[in-house]
């Protein structure tokens, strides 16, 4: 159609402008080199991942015990006592939707790339599911930094995070900086090209 969408306030300007008259900010067709920044930060995500879910999360201090518990170990002590939707709750915002999203933004990446592995519209949708879900992803740090200000009694009983929570912050900040690199643009390519070769033949 002739237009380039600005990625910062999303307004349409003619190709071939060089910056948006809203907000200053360049315009570019594509942004072909973002599938790098994707990858690199999908990495980094994937390896903090990994001592976030190994490490604990929770040091808990009692006046006659010393306890620490990893994600999965606290769920299944949930689980233990009687608080199973509690348990649930924590494996899925730990444990499946990080996964998922690691899984997602790969499958885009990957996607563009070869174009015939799902339709446009299930990529967009997939990519759309992943940035709604973003929002969500630092619940079991916000639920850490609670316990941690709240139960704080001195001798008796104190919570404080292990060095799992700063693997784990780190880990979600990256995923959403994977998943905001990607350029959706990209999706619809194939799309164009199919169009174009259609009005040659």
């Amino acid at each position: 159609m002739g237009l380039v969408a600005c990625t910062r306030c999303t307004k349409a300007w003619p190709v071939g402008t060089q910056s948006c008259g809203r907000c200053g900010h360049k315009l570019v067709s594509r942004d072909y080199g973002s599938l790098q920044r994707v990858w690199a930060f999908w990495v980094v995500g994937l390896m903090c991942y990994v001592p976030a879910n190994v490490y604990p999360m929770l040091r808990t201090k009692t006046l006659f015990q010393n306890e620490e518990s990893t994600i999965i170990g606290g769920a299944v002590d949930l689980a233990h006592h009687g608080a199973i939707g509690i348990a649930f709750i924590i494996l899925l915002a730990s444990v499946v939707i990080p996964l998922a999203k690691f899984w997602a933004i790969a499958f885009l990446a990957i996607s563009v790339k070869s174009r015939r592995m799902a339709s446009n519209h299930a990529r967009h949708f997939m990519y759309e599911i992943v940035e709604y879900i973003g929002r969500w992803s630092m619940i079991d740090i916000f639920v850490v930094a609670i316990l941690s200000s709240l139960v704080q009694l001195k001798t008796l009983a104190t919570i404080n995070p292990g060095p799992a929570s700063m693997f784990f912050a780190i880990s979600v900040i990256f995923t959403m900086l994977s998943a905001q690199a990607f350029d959706s643009r990209m999706i619809w390519d194939d799309q164009a090209e199919d169009g174009d070769s259609t009005q040659d033949d």
